[in-house]
């Protein structure tokens, strides 16, 4: 008689496995919905690593803008020649782990194959939604020690990713105001976790209208379509999708200039409107509190995301293989595109670091 030995797996059966795994996760990643491996990206993604002193790095390089006027005529460019200013930005990567064990023989009387099956399922799902948690973390500017709603996060190790020291609070921080105005909001590492009291937790067509007037202001990079228009994309929660809706101008606009009919992503239900070169998308991780939001008003290289590998999958027995075990662990990192620009605000310091790709609006 033949018996299936779960232990006994090959290594080439755990490669499928954790190729599929990282398939499924991915799959289920919203944020994997943006990333690309070039610059125009909103999330560029890094599989490369650079090696350092302190161990494998990550390392994304920022081109600034060229400033000078060139020369004009016969004049002499030699020696005129202008610098292009470029900024390495190194992205820290880490590893995070999870697992499923059963109780045992007696208590687990399904196929052993199922229990498989359902952990990959589950653990799939914890990585992609884990990772979706960490990267709208990163973005808004908010400490790992938080949840996306607002409440402190116990103590799990999130906040001791080697990462998560490199979350900056928001430089292009905005707040869309009760009176529909857009203020500049101003935040430090301490408090960037609570979401600037000025707004309302409303949104409207206009606010949508004023934040691509300043993302152009700011020479905020869209992401480039194929007819070289630039997309933005813009990220709300449930409850400020909402108040969008409510908003005659926003439904008008929708309604006008998207197809007729049931297609129209207002009939539809979708979670995702195009206006005015903005993609709004509804997302339940965009960071909130009971009852405000931060909104993310994202360009090209809006963050950088090391991903370094597929997952591992291991499959181990315990108590005298009467228990089995299923663990999955992914090293990857995140950063916040930042680097050295001019002041936003008059008074501000040269070398302020600021936000590459994206703003922040709370509301």
């Amino acid at each position: 008689m033949a018996f299936t030995n779960f232990a006994a797996l090959t290594s080439e059966q755990k490669k499928v496995w954790s190729r599929d795994l990282w398939k499924y996760a991915r799959n289920n990643s919203f944020i994997n919905k943006f990333a690309g491996s070039g610059s125009n990206a909103m999330v560029q993604r890094i599989s490369e690593l650079t090696k350092t002193e302190r161990g494998d790095q990550a390392v994304i390089t920022l081109l600034t803008d060229l400033e000078g006027d060139g020369t004009v005529g016969d004049n002499t460019l030699e020696g005129n020649e202008e610098q292009i200013k470029a900024y390495d930005k190194v992205i820290r990567i880490d590893q995070i782990r999870h697992a499923n064990r059963t109780t045992g023989r007696m208590a687990d009387q399904k196929s052993i194959i199922n229990f498989r099956e359902n952990s990959r399922d589950v653990l799939a799902y914890w990585l992609a939604d884990r990772m979706d948690q960490l990267a709208f973390l990163t973005m808004s500017g908010v400490g790992y020690g938080y949840k996306n709603d607002g409440t402190a996060r116990a103590a799990n190790g999130l906040s001791d990713l080697e990462f998560a020291a490199d979350v900056t609070p928001p430089t292009r921080a905005f707040a869309w105001t009760a009176g529909s105005a857009l203020a500049t909001s101003t935040f430090t590492s301490a408090d960037a976790h609570t979401i600037d009291a000025a707004g309302d937790g409303t949104a409207s067509y206009q606010m949508i209208v004023e934040l691509r007037a300043k993302a152009r202001d700011l020479a905020i990079r869209g992401v480039k379509g194929e007819q070289g228009n630039e997309l933005y994309h813009m990220f709300v929660t449930p409850q400020v999708m909402k108040s969008l809706k409510l908003d005659t101008d926003f439904i008008a606009n929708v309604r006008n200039a998207g197809v007729r009919g049931g297609a129209n992503p207002l009939f539809a239900g979708s979670a995702s409107y195009l206006v005015d070169g903005v993609m709004i998308h509804e997302f339940r991780h965009t960071y909130h509190s009971a009852t405000q939001a931060r909104a993310l008003f994202c360009g090209a290289q809006a963050m950088a995301f090391a991903d370094i590998g597929a997952p591992n999958w291991v499959e181990d027995n315990y108590d005298y293989q009467n228990q089995s075990g299923i663990s999955v662990s992914k090293i990857f990192g995140m950063k916040k595109s930042v680097f050295k620009q001019g002041p936003t605000v008059s008074g501000a310091p040269a070398d302020l670091l600021q936000d590459h790709g994206l703003m922040t609006v709370d509301l």
